[in-house]
């Protein structure tokens, strides 16, 4: 027997649809991180949403795998949603390897799945947007990973942004020295929390949870809080970290880093030496990479990443090291939106074509066909309707132009195109049509 009762349509928590305007913001978005990632000769690859669990868990740490989506499939197999495109590239680097080459370039655009507690500009479900280089262990490619993140951001429109850098060396060196590599995992993700609870707490959770001595967390607090140009900041690092081979390798390659982005004409405010930058996922192992917004900045990192150079060991025993960041769409758009920088377009075509007589709707779709084949997206409305509520569709979609034709225009072999933007209108022929809006909508 049927049910008349309805079910509440509703999305699960953590989880959202996407309005036409917000899809196509989201959309002109990554369309501009394509370009960049293109334009370095990152090349497109995909992978499955879900992988066998034992591929994900493990590898970004004991929160990390708290947060993974994890069942049984129908085959009764262990299997688990991808919770970031890094660890599936490690798996399918591994697989692929003979028939890429190295250096392998790709970027990876797709969903992936946290069970975090939602927050603002943080989801379940969110796209990301990764561009990585595998199989070089060169400084060069960590310092063109930065200038990828750079470019990025300066084709989004943004002015004022910080790409604060760190390498995992220089935190691994002082851990040498002060005999505390087997606590790293649980340093690195209390010193991720500096931002959040300060000095004293974090101190607090290295004595209490993590198990060491006042004394050395202070010293890890010493190194991580330095302030100052990076210069000032890596003249403070040589005296820290001499004697250890680790650090001071770190200390090399971030000098090389600032050195080579002066030749290259970076703006010296963009990018910031930060020391307290750990990434709290435990596979990274050199260079790390934050990115903050000027105007913005309490919404967190909006691109994040570094270099891991063991993640790959896990599925094969050739060595295939990494390096790559990754764009938080969603953050970045719920950026962009509280800084009025998307549109509240739904249409992606800039023209719509009104219909005033149903019999010559042949004529409408005929020109609409016209402006397309010319590189103009139109639409046609499909109904003859008076102007008054075909204009106001028009406005509520966001077209730019809106063409106009009745009894008179036909005969006459004319179309009225109006400005929606200026309010402009003109009469113009039709093979005088095309031009027009191309004019209008530059």
């Amino acid at each position: 027997m049927s049910s008349n009762k309805k079910i509440k349509p509703q999305t699960l928590r953590g989880f959202r649809d996407f309005l036409p305007d917000q899809m196509m913001a989201r959309e002109h978005l990554i369309d501009t991180a394509r370009q960049v990632y293109r334009s370095y000769g990152f090349a497109p690859i995909d992978t499955p949403a879900l992988e066998y669990a034992e591929v994900l868990l493990g590898k970004g740490g004991e929160e990390s795998d708290k947060q993974v989506f994890r069942f049984t499939d129908q085959g009764d197999r262990d299997v688990a949603m991808r919770f970031d495109l890094t660890v599936p590239l490690a798996r399918y680097s591994a697989q692929h390897i003979q028939e890429l080459g190295t250096p392998f370039r790709r970027y990876h655009i797709g969903p992936v799945w946290r069970g975090e507690r939602p927050a603002r500009g943080r989801y379940r479900e969110f796209m990301q947007c990764d561009f990585d280089t595998i199989g070089s262990d060169s400084n060069a490619t960590d310092i063109e990973t930065l200038m990828v993140i750079h470019d990025l951001f300066e084709k989004i429109g943004i002015e004022r942004f910080t790409i604060r850098v760190n390498n995992r060396r220089v935190l691994n060196g002082l851990l040498e020295k002060n005999d505390l590599l087997q606590h790293a995992s649980g340093i690195l993700r209390a010193l991720d929390k500096l931002d959040k609870i300060g000095r004293d707490k974090v101190v607090a959770e290295m004595v209490e949870q993590v198990g060491i001595s006042e004394a050395q967390a202070g010293n890890v607090l010493d190194m991580a809080m330095l302030t100052g140009t990076p210069d000032e900041i890596l003249t403070s690092l040589d005296g820290m970290l001499q004697g250890s081979e680790t650090g001071e390798t770190g200390l090399s390659n971030l000098q090389e880093l600032f050195g080579t982005i002066r030749t290259c004409g970076l703006p010296q405010d963009r990018v910031t030496l930060d020391v307290s930058i750990a990434r709290g996922l435990n596979y990274y192992t050199g260079t790390i990479y934050e990115t903050f917004l000027g105007d913005l900045p309490g919404i967190g990192s909006v691109c994040s990443g570094g270099r891991y150079d063991n993640l790959a060991q896990l599925f094969t025993s050739q060595k295939l090291p990494g390096v790559g960041a990754s764009l938080g769409v969603d953050r970045m758009l719920a950026a962009m939106e509280e800084l009025g920088m998307t549109e509240k377009a739904t249409t992606p075509a800039p023209v719509l074509v009104t219909m005033f007589e149903r019999e010559r709707a042949a004529d409408y779709m005929q020109i609409a066909r016209t402006l397309r084949q010319a590189g103009i997206g139109a639409e046609v409305f499909p109904e003859a309707k008076g102007i008054g509520k075909q204009m106001k569709y028009a406005n509520r979609k966001g077209f730019q132009v809106a063409l106009i034709a009745g009894t008179d225009e036909f005969a006459s072999g004319t179309w009225q195109v109006k400005g929606l933007v200026d309010g402009s209108q003109q009469q113009v022929a039709t093979e005088q049509v095309v031009a027009t809006i191309e004019a209008l909508i530059r």
